[in-house]
């Protein structure tokens, strides 16, 4: 059985997401580097910076960073779909969003990670142009990757689980409604997959689509 680590409204999202589609037994652990607990202890044992999502595999293997967790699962269990469509650019999109929008949320959520006791003022500036930044890489993303959310049978794969998640944080979605809306609505179809959608009701029961 695999075990996840995660949370709620975190990026442990895409990993329920793709396990789903893979048809395999797993279970969650709650835990996360901003929660005490039985969880988050267990996940420092064997991922000291407390990241998640993490997913242990049945042979004990320890997976972390979410764009290569989601390429193992798609390798693994070809059957899911998960790299469907055009791999080269499915493999690119993933990891654009790891180094570009999942690094600058990092930096927007713990500036005090890069700048230590600096004072609220530096820290303001360094998150407003983090988040000025993260914003444009959005657009850049809606533009070079619009065809590569879907298999050729139109289910999301794995680039448009990760691109579905990722941009519901800082106001990714709204910037993409505004600016590159064709894209914005092409991840409202991510959204409603039958599979996708009761994993993002679960994590964000709030979230409304404007």
């Amino acid at each position: 059985m695999y075990t996840l680590y995660g949370t709620d409204e975190s990026g442990s999202c895409m990993i329920e997401i793709a396990l789903q589609r893979c048809a395999v037994p797993w279970h969650r652990v709650d835990a996360s580097s901003w929660h005490e607990g039985e969880g988050s202890e267990a996940l420092a044992r064997i991922n000291p910076l407390k990241q998640i999502p993490t997913l242990v595999t049945p042979d004990g293997q320890v997976l972390t960073e979410s764009a290569a967790i989601l390429i193992h699962l798609g390798l693994e269990f070809p059957d899911a779909n998960l790299l469907a469509g055009n791999r080269a650019q499915i493999l690119r999109g993933l990891l654009y969003i790891a180094a570009n929008c999942y690094s600058a949320i990092g930096i927007i959520d713990y500036p005090q990670r890069w700048l230590g006791d600096a004072g609220e003022s530096l820290q303001t500036q360094l998150t407003t142009g983090t988040r000025r930044y993260l914003h444009q890489a959005w657009v850049v993303f809606a533009d070079q990757f619009a065809d590569q959310l879907f298999t050729p049978d139109n289910i999301p794969n794995a680039l448009g689980i990760m691109a579905a998640a990722v941009s519901r944080w800082d106001e990714g979605r709204e910037v993409l409604r505004s600016l590159a809306p064709g894209f914005a609505h092409a991840l409202e179809r991510v959204d409603a997959d039958p599979v996708v959608a009761p994993v993002f009701a679960r994590h964000w029961p709030q979230w409304q689509v404007s």
